[in-house]
């Protein structure tokens, strides 16, 4: 499977949820397809991981690797992962394991402006070897000519996070980010930290984590075109990567000239962690947009 024949809303139909709402399934993993007046997306049930978000008349926003595996218990790379309960490999597995669980569809609803859905995780036998602590994650998505998700974490414990967006750009090399604010911590200089003037382009391999980030990121693509805007809420930090040539292909999920294909731009939780108490739900998110300058 290439890069370019991961198209989810040609998978067969197993069973319609709603008008809008079908589930199908890509290799080994269900996937929850949305096909809207306003909008076309999909999901799947491991990780309640958004792969697809299409604004009527748009090209697609999200970037999907088709070197994935799609296999259960494998990270997908590309869509939006969610990350937690910790960001990174400061344990096993990277980026937590959120991402690689089943989660269940709770909930689901259309309007005339998008549909609406609600995935849960809970903790089990399973989550607490690996995480020692009762929770319930929700996850809910608003996918219409914005995509809004939204992650509540409920329970007694503290986590770290990230909304770890991939983004499809016509050209990484000519990209420029702005609103990321001006201080940074550089994981490619061992965690040296650093300043930033201007915008942000990616030249190569970039992976920093900026700490006092604007409300809003605009992600430029003079290739394509358009600004993806990047509302974070209730965020402490973003999370800019991109892995550059080098990486790229060392990367068995990633196509070797796959990074020219996207720049992540994530939201996130990382130097303010997520302090949960079982009175204190505690919640982040981002809204996704897209202009035409």
């Amino acid at each position: 499977m290439t890069e370019n024949t991961v198209d989810a809303f040609s998978l067969p139909v197993l069973e319609r949820l709603s008008s809008s709402l079908t589930l199908r399934r890509l290799a080994d993993l269900p996937v929850v397809v949305v096909e809207h007046p306003e909008a076309r997306a999909a999901l799947t049930l491991q990780g309640a991981q958004l792969i697809a978000w299409q604004p009527a008349g748009e090209q697609p926003v999200l970037w999907l690797s088709g070197a994935s595996a799609f296999h259960a218990g494998k990270a997908v790379r590309g869509g939006v992962p969610i990350c937690w309960p910790w960001f990174g490999p400061v344990s096993s597995p990277s980026h937590g394991f959120a991402r690689i669980t089943t989660w269940t569809l709770d909930a689901h609803e259309e309007t005339a402006e998008a549909v609406h859905l609600t995935l849960t995780l809970r903790s089990d036998d399973r989550t607490r070897e690996l995480w020692p602590h009762d929770f319930t994650l929700t996850a809910r998505f608003a996918l219409g000519r914005k995509c809004e998700i939204t992650l509540t974490a409920e329970g007694d414990h503290t986590s770290t996070a990230a909304l770890h967006s991939y983004f499809r750009v016509g050209a990484a090399g000519q990209v420029s980010v702005s609103g990321l604010g001006d201080h940074y911590i550089d994981k490619v200089r061992d965690g040296a930290e650093g300043v930033q003037r201007g915008d942000l382009t990616f030249p190569g391999h970039v992976d920093r984590i900026y700490t006092r980030p604007q409300d809003v990121a605009l992600v430029r693509d003079p290739v394509l075109g358009r600004t993806i805007g990047v509302r974070h809420h209730d965020a402490s930090d973003a999370v800019a990567w991109n892995p550059g040539a080098k990486l790229s292909a060392e990367m068995a999920d990633v196509p070797d000239d796959g990074h020219t294909g996207f720049v992540c731009v994530e939201t996130a939780r990382i130097t303010r962690p997520l302090t949960t108490t079982e009175n204190t739900p505690t919640t982040f998110g981002v809204t996704l947009s897209l202009d035409h300058p």
